[in-house]
């Protein structure tokens, strides 16, 4: 099978690229960068869609979109982060509807932004959103990618949680305060974390594209979420670190500005259809995946 993926180059797809090529798959990535660094076991890319050869892809991996923690969020970057999910991915389904012999799958990522601040309760992917920036986004991104469904393509939606791994994304920002013991909450601390290992993320991916019984919106994350509290503590045990410095959330909003809500928005979400449909999470427990992430 071969498979085209955006995003190929992120945190995400450097893990999931290796894991596909291992497996046998055949990876050709859609970056727009001139010369980008493929990931292992990738040795093709393209900068145009038009550049591949006609119905030669049997399945879309979509992981495209700017950093959404990277920068401020003004307006011009508000409608950067909207463009990079959004147009990519009606472009991928536009460039799907012409092609004579289709994909049978479309991944296509979400995140757990779709939900808005949920309190106390339980999200599932029944779990009605509340509205913001992060659910337009997502409901966006998402809607764009459902659109393949009536080219009869299967489409599978990750709504992803926090991924932790080595060498990227969130944990490689709050390392370096909590290794010199100035690490602590967000706020009250009493917010949930939806967290994930960045094995189970790449795992979920290809268990999703060679499970053909399965499509919709799958919630990304470890089956045991914790609050921010508790998760800073396993992170100062994991480090042999204090973690006595707490961030205010003036403090947050005064830095962060808007963006701040993604530090401090509250969501107990679960991987309830994964779990029903079968998937095995290696890492299920915070205290083993961050041993993992950090001696490894």
């Amino acid at each position: 099978m071969r498979i085209l993926i955006t995003g190929g180059t992120g945190f995400v797809g450097q893990a999931l690229c290796p894991l596909l090529a291992s497996q046998g798959y055949e990876l050709v990535l859609w970056t727009r960068q001139l010369k980008p660094r493929l990931p292992k076991g990738v040795t093709d890319y393209v900068h145009q869609l038009n550049e591949l050869e006609p119905n030669s892809v049997q399945a879309v991996i979509n992981l495209a979109g700017a950093g959404i923690a990277d920068k401020r969020w003004s307006k011009e970057r508000k409608q950067q982060l909207i463009s990079s999910r959004v147009k990519t991915t009606e472009q991928l389904v536009a460039w799907i509807a012409a092609q004579a012999i289709r994909p049978k799958v479309l991944l296509s990522a979400s995140a757990v932004g779709y939900y808005g601040e949920q309190g106390e309760q339980t999200v599932t992917e029944q779990t009605k959103p509340v509205a913001g920036f992060t659910h337009d986004l997502c409901a966006a991104w998402e809607t764009a990618a459902l659109a393949a469904n009536d080219l009869g393509v299967r489409v599978c939606l990750v709504r992803t949680g926090v991924v932790l791994g080595q060498g990227g994304g969130s944990l490689a920002k709050m390392l370096p305060a909590f290794r010199m013991g100035m690490g602590g909450p967000l706020g009250k601390g009493k917010h949930w974390f939806p967290w994930i290992h960045l094995d189970d993320m790449a795992n979920i991916y290809a268990w999703l594209l060679k499970t053909e019984r399965v499509s919709g919106v799958f919630n990304a994350s470890a089956p045991n979420p914790v609050i921010n509290a508790d998760f800073t503590k396993a992170l100062g045990k994991a480090l042999n670190r204090p973690t006595f410095f707490p961030m205010p959330e003036k403090v947050l909003k005064l830095l962060f500005g808007e963006m701040a809500e993604l530090l401090l928005v509250s969501d107990k979400m679960l991987p309830q259809r994964l779990v029903e449909e079968g998937f095995q999470f290696a890492y299920p427990q915070l205290d083993t995946a961050l041993k993992n992430i950090i001696k490894s």
